[in-house]
């Protein structure tokens, strides 16, 4: 009973649902004049909340029969059960926050209720391995880049390039897109010129190098947002694929293994056929045979001299 209510379709739509009213309800409560006229509606409709995830978690336990540990086989119903136990934690007033907070994490269960979703998550997971090498190919790339850039623009542009850290946090606005024509510009018409009118005091030795800040922006530009970045994209990309293959062949397994249950049922019900032909055979190979000695003693009678 329990197993066919947790595979129910009207079931898992319902809880979605719960999920979508959950994060509605935790952004009402981000408005103070709402949260101070109902909060007595909000708690009772949080509660609410809780208890029907509570109740799915049970369902679902009960599914897996006299195994429940099964049931945290699954990461997804892990991540479930800790979301809805951290909820019952007895956290004080003061902490009030923190309990708003974790019921943001109820949200994330939308994750877990739509299956393309999950997907890109499962995607993301295992595209990590291999994002660490190309994140380890990015820092390498920044910080070439940066004790360079220090080394030629540290003199004319000290407020961006005047040590190694600085000169990191301009790459990654530079990386991002985001003011790196400015900062291409001080390094080509010199800070005196370009760049630093509110900080004339800072521009001590200025230096234009069109050809050298040409060369340095471009490339790196190039290198760090048309060519690592799209590796980003790239590897995850993979990770989808792989994702997609696995969901693929799970489900082949799973409908492998419909079939083959079928197979059994069907070569169950052609034995019993079978035992019941053979049972109804014998009964008659059994009356044949109680009829056949009275049917020779009947005629030895019939041929006896009177």
């Amino acid at each position: 009973m329990l197993t066919r209510i947790a595979a129910a379709r009207w079931f898992q739509n319902g809880i979605t649902l719960v999920i979508l009213f959950a994060a509605v309800l935790v952004g009402v409560e981000t408005d103070p004049e709402i949260a101070a006229a109902h909060h007595g509606l909000l708690t009772f409709l949080d509660q609410l909340v809780l208890g029907i995830f509570s109740l799915e978690m049970l369902i679902k336990l009960g599914a897996a029969g006299r195994r429940p540990w099964n049931y945290f086989r699954d990461p997804w119903n892990v991540f479930d059960f800790l979301i809805v136990t951290v909820c019952y934690l007895p956290i004080h007033s003061q902490y009030v926050t923190v309990l708003r907070l974790l019921r943001l994490l109820r949200v994330l269960r939308l994750v877990r209720a739509l299956p393309q979703m999950q997907l890109l998550v499962t995607a993301l997971l295992k595209s990590i391995p291999s994002m660490v090498y190309v994140a380890g190919l990015l820092s390498l790339l920044f910080y070439v880049y940066a004790v360079a850039g220090v080394f030629v623009f540290g003199q004319n542009d000290p407020l961006h390039f005047g040590s190694l850290g600085k000169a990191m946090l301009s790459l990654v606005g530079v990386v991002t897109l985001e003011g790196w024509v400015d900062l291409m510009n001080i390094q080509i018409y010199g800070c005196d010129r370009y760049g630093y009118g509110d900080y004339p005091e800072l521009c001590t030795s200025p230096m234009a190098m069109p050809s050298a800040a040409t060369a340095y922006f471009v490339s790196f530009v190039l290198l760090g947002t048309m060519v690592v970045l799209n590796l980003f994209i790239g590897v995850i990309m993979n990770g989808m694929e792989e994702a997609q293959r696995e969901r693929q062949q799970a489900q082949w397994d799973r409908e492998g293994e419909g079939a083959l249950v079928g197979e059994l049922a069907r070569a169950r019900e052609q034995l019993a056929k079978l035992d019941g032909a053979l049972a109804n055979l014998e009964q008659q190979v059994n009356r044949t045979e109680a009829q056949t000695p009275a049917t020779g003693t009947a005629k030895n009678q019939s041929e006896s001299p009177a």
